[in-house]
């Protein structure tokens, strides 16, 4: 594989802005390791998103995760997804091409990938997960101009996921054998631009 290039770096330093959503208003922050570590574990032992992350376990578990995605040659970005002003969401934003799951499916440069969890249990089939993934796709076509595609991966078995992923604008493009998982390979198209 060639070395990556320059922007293979950490992906993204999301200080955008708060976009309007259906659910409120949204915004992605990085993750301060420091300050979230409590909150984002107390997210990975839900048994809910334990089920599917299997990152359960105290805050050294949660560390041992961010690490390598808070390194220099990162090429995932975690963020923290805050509605309403209120911390709710876990989100990692990749470059999929240069990520492991480029061996297993027909990867395009700039391919940007979604990893979420939804960490409030109040939040969960309400919709939430569907306006906020619009809303991130959203962002990556504003703030990567060379991504033409979102894609995600989750487990065939988290019907919920794969049906926000439908209802967000995404479609069931394979499915895929990935290490630990069946998955289906949801993908989401940067939309044309019309002509003058």
């Amino acid at each position: 594989m060639s070395p990556p290039e320059a922007s293979a770096g950490p992906v993204l330093r999301p200080g955008w802005a708060p976009v309007p959503t259906p659910a409120g208003e949204f915004q992605l922050v990085p993750v301060r390791p420091e300050s979230d570590l409590p909150v984002l574990t107390r997210w990975m032992n839900d048994p809910v998103v334990a089920a599917f992350w299997e990152l359960a376990g105290d805050e050294s578990v949660t560390a041992r995760h961010l690490a390598p995605q808070l390194s220099d040659d990162s090429h995932s970005t975690p963020c923290i997804g805050v509605l309403s002003g209120v911390p709710m969401s876990y989100w990692e934003l990749y470059r999929a091409d240069l990520d492991p799951l480029a061996r297993h499916y027909p990867a395009r440069p700039h391919d940007m990938g979604v990893h979420l969890l939804i960490g409030e249990g109040r939040h969960r089939g309400r919709g939430t997960g569907k306006a906020l993934l619009r809303a991130v796709a959203g962002l990556l076509f504003d703030h990567v101009p060379l991504c033409t595609r979102v894609v995600a991966e989750p487990d065939l078995r988290n019907v919920p996921s794969v049906s926000a992923f439908l209802s967000a604008g995404f479609r069931l493009s394979a499915e895929l054998e990935l290490p630990g998982k069946r998955a289906a390979l949801m993908v989401r198209d940067r939309a044309p631009r019309s002509r003058p």
